[in-house]
């Protein structure tokens, strides 16, 4: 039986190329999106999911400061991990890390810059799944002067010979591979390339760093309660209470420190990292979960299409099923012709769409950002696709085949089946519901489209274009005066300033302050910048009181807060007040204009400058623009004649940091374009089915009408009014949600466009324009037809 159901749908398929050739495209499309969509959700979702114990491992943040100024720590202070396990029942284990960020590694003649070197706990090792495959495991750390790497590391510095026990050189220290994990996946929190013990950095970095900054020399990092220098996690027993757990870290760290009272904790499931704030808020999650919706929809497009396709040629298969019923076929016998029917042609589509998405898989990840894989070994990957495709074959199978075999036989031979198959208010919503998709994201598309370019145009406060930066070395600090004169004699450059922090993302905070007329209990926090007296004329800030710098030594007792700060300490007048940061008192000379200095996501919040030249290592070169490559072979040439260690200069144009504060932003409106070029494709494919459905039913009303004289606008008007009614209907429907949608995600920007009514008219003459051109097409073509031929055929 099931051999001559495959035979028939086979010869039924190839006899229909054309449209057996629509179905196929329409199908694999909507599969190709669908699945790398739903690929791109499951990375996303699985987190951090390889370790084991990821269920029971936290990550720990502090809350400082209050009303606009309240800020979650990510980074907090040292001693909390020994503590915590000296002193709380329910943690088992617990490391820090402290990333060090962009640092010199060299090996003999070669030397590398890295950005992924982090000191951490040799507990990093046994919490989380990263084992070593070369080394000690129980003691991956037998000094202060150990450092794991990765393999690709590996290779990368010593080719194919042994790594363990080779020497490097960090920074200015020789360091002893004791240690090799395999890379991590892509999909990991801790993409770390070289982990060296915190010991060293509590030994030697800590020390030298934090006594300038401390009137008490403290003896170790675990001892201090003021540096926010660590990511800290912990690990708990099952079951363990994580607002107990808070509680009594709060309580330990207000028995130690009691002037920080109240000192809230938040413990935050390692499992939420990636999505969710540390306060639960969303991070991510929002977006995942519209690309899972779309997904779903893009999904439901394509069956809507196949099935708008197949009954749209119900009517030229009526004869057929009526004659298989009448030498003697069951219902349920046609029922599963058309289903195995549906099933092969899906099954042609699905291998071909799994074959176009390991090709194009490579492009994919360039165009989201990301670095999926089809790995067939995979279980969870073959879930998601195996899942997505029986759902889809269902939605697309049942309601077509239930149809067709439905037919009464006797109405069908005599021609008079076609008032019921005409009853087409099913397929009416359908091709709603796809139209009403296809303009959502097409308004999407032009509103996530419209806030990016605000963020382009908008003024930050400060001029970053044609701005080169870099950081300069601690050896290089206490010859800047000669690199700046250096710089400013070569041509096409206009000014050099610098400070200690890059001026498109300032991620440090102080609470350690105090001012005349402080409120008591307040505990507000500051971004401290140091700067030099070229820092605001070069970026061209202004003044709104007081002055600027002057360049002279007594400027260390002096600060400069923008206007975010003076509203947040409650001072209307503060050039002259007294100040403290750390434990430098000094004045206040001036007040900045507010500058963004983070993403538009969040509100400019308070900021005081600091003169101390020693501690400004980010150098900024303004230049003309179209001598911008002169000015970096400069760069390049100051670099090597100052710089005392063969390490290569690592430079970046303000243009291009900005944009990466809006990568994801920029991948999303990626992918909304691709997603609604692809919705509205399906669409059209799905009305061109319907339209080419009506054309059929109607041949003998359009041959009487031009008899009778009817021009062949009258009939693509007859034919067209219909659909465009219901594209009108799916535009009435989508206004309002992607309205609420779109307004939904541009809260998380505090600095925002407004939703101009604008964009839903160019969506909505858009989506109706390219439904019109759709069922044109097969509108004219049925006009055009001979009038004699389709009455000689009724």
């Amino acid at each position: 039986m099931f051999r001559n159901l495959f035979k028939t749908a086979w010869r039924n398929i190839f006899n229909n190329k054309f449209y057996t050739f629509i179905n196929i495209a329409g199908l694999t499309i909507g599969l190709v999106i669908g699945l790398f969509i739903l690929l791109w959700v499951q990375d996303e979702l699985s987190f951090d999911r390889f370790n084991k114990q990821a269920d029971n491992i936290y990550k720990i943040g502090i809350v400082g400061g209050t009303g606009p100024t309240r800020q979650i720590f990510n980074n907090i202070i040292a001693p909390v991990v020994p503590f915590a396990k000296n002193e709380i029942p329910d943690v088992k284990d617990g490391f820090r890390i402290n990333n060090a960020g962009e640092t010199p590694i060299k090996y003999k003649d070669q030397v590398f810059l890295e950005k992924q070197l982090a000191f951490t706990d040799p507990a990093f090792f046994s919490m989380l799944d990263f084992h070593l495959i070369d080394g000690n495991a129980k003691k991956p750390f037998p000094d202060n002067n150990s450092v794991v790497i990765t393999q690709s590391t590996a290779k990368k510095y010593f080719g194919n010979a042994e790594p363990v026990g080779k020497v490097i050189t960090i920074d200015k220290f020789s360091f002893t591979v004791t240690g090799i994990i395999k890379d991590g996946p892509t999909n990991s929190s801790f993409n770390y390339k070289l982990l060296a013990p915190i010991g060293f950095y509590n030994h030697i970095v800590y020390v030298a760093h934090t006594t300038a900054y401390n009137d008490v020399r403290v003896p170790s990092m675990d001892a201090d309660w003021g540096q926010f220098n660590f990511e800290t996690y912990l690990l708990l027993k099952p079951g363990a209470d994580i607002h107990l757990l808070e509680k009594n870290l709060q309580r330990i760290h207000e028995r130690q420190k009691p002037d920080d009272a109240p000192v809230p904790y938040l413990a935050q499931p390692l499992l939420q990292m990636h999505l969710y704030k540390a306060d639960g808020t969303d991070n991510g999650i929002s977006t995942v979960r519209i690309f899972a919706l779309v997904a779903l929809l893009i999904l439901i497009v394509a069956s809507i299409n196949y099935v708008n396709l197949s009954t749209a040629r119900s009517i030229l298969r009526a004869k057929e099923v009526s004659m298989r019923k009448i030498i003697g076929a069951s219902k349920m016998q046609l029922f599963m012709q058309f289903i195995v029917e549906t099933t092969l042609l899906f099954m042609m589509a699905s291998i071909l769409a799994i074959t176009i998405m390991y090709l194009l898989l490579p492009a994919f990840n360039d165009f989201s950002g990301k670095q999926l894989t089809l790995n067939i070994s995979n279980y969870h990957i073959w879930e998601c696709i195996g899942t997505a495709l029986i759902a889809t074959l269902a939605a697309s199978s049942i309601y077509p085949a239930l149809l067709l075999s439905s037919f009464e036989p006797l109405k069908a031979l005599k021609g008079k089946i076609t008032a019921s198959i005409s009853n087409v208010g099913f397929r009416r919503v359908l091709v709603i519901v796809q139209f009403t998709v296809s303009i959502v994201l097409i308004i999407g598309t032009l509103i996530i489209g419209n806030q990016l370019k605000y963020i382009r145009n908008k003024n930050l406060g400060y001029d970053k274009e044609n701005t080169l930066s870099f950081n300069i070395r601690e050896d290089m600090v206490k010859h800047y005066d000669a690199i700046r004169a250096d710089l400013l004699k070569q041509p096409g450059v206009l000014a050099v300033a610098r400070s200690g922090n890059n001026i498109v993302h300032y991620d440090s905070w102080t609470g350690d302050n105090d001012w005349e007329g402080k409120p008591v209990n307040s505990n507000l926090l500051f971004h401290p910048v140091v700067t030099d007296q070229n820092f605001i004329p070069f970026f061209k800030m202004k003044i709104a009181s007081g002055r600027n710098f002057s360049g002279l030594a007594a400027d260390s007792m002096n600060y400069i807060i923008n206007e975010a700060a003076a509203k947040a300490m409650g001072l209307k007048d503060p050039v002259g007040k007294q100040m403290r940061v750390w434990k430098n008192k000094g004045t206040i000379i001036g007040v900045v204009k507010d500058f963004h200095f983070n993403s538009l996501r969040q509100k400019i919040e308070p900021l005081v400058m600091l003169y101390d030249p020693k501690q400004a290592w980010r150098v900024y070169i303004k230049t003309t623009g179209k001598d911008a490559s002169n000015a970096i072979i400069a760069a390049q040439k100051i670099w090597k004649k100052y710089n005392t260690q063969q390490v290569p200069i690592s430079y970046a144009f303000l243009d291009d940091d900005y944009n990466k504060l809006y990568n994801t932003e920029q991948h999303t409106a990626s992918l909304f374009n691709l997603f609604s070029a692809i919705t509205i494709t399906l669409s059209c494919l799905g009305l061109f089915g319907l339209a080419t459905y009506t054309a059929q039913v109607k041949t003998r009303e359009i041959g009487i009408r031009k008899v009778f004289g009817a021009s062949i606008v009258r009939i693509v008007a007859l034919l067209a009014t219909e659909f465009m009614l219901l594209v009108v209907i799916a535009l009435f429907i989508a206004v309002p949600v992607s309205w609420y949608a779109m307004n939904k995600w541009l809260l998380d920007f505090a600095y925002r466009t407004n939703i101009q009514w604008w964009l839903f008219a160019v969506a909505g003459v858009g989506a109706i324009a390219i439904a019109f051109i759709t069922i044109s097409v097969q509108s004219i073509k049925a006009a055009l037809a001979n009038p004699t031929k389709s009455l000689r055929n009724e």
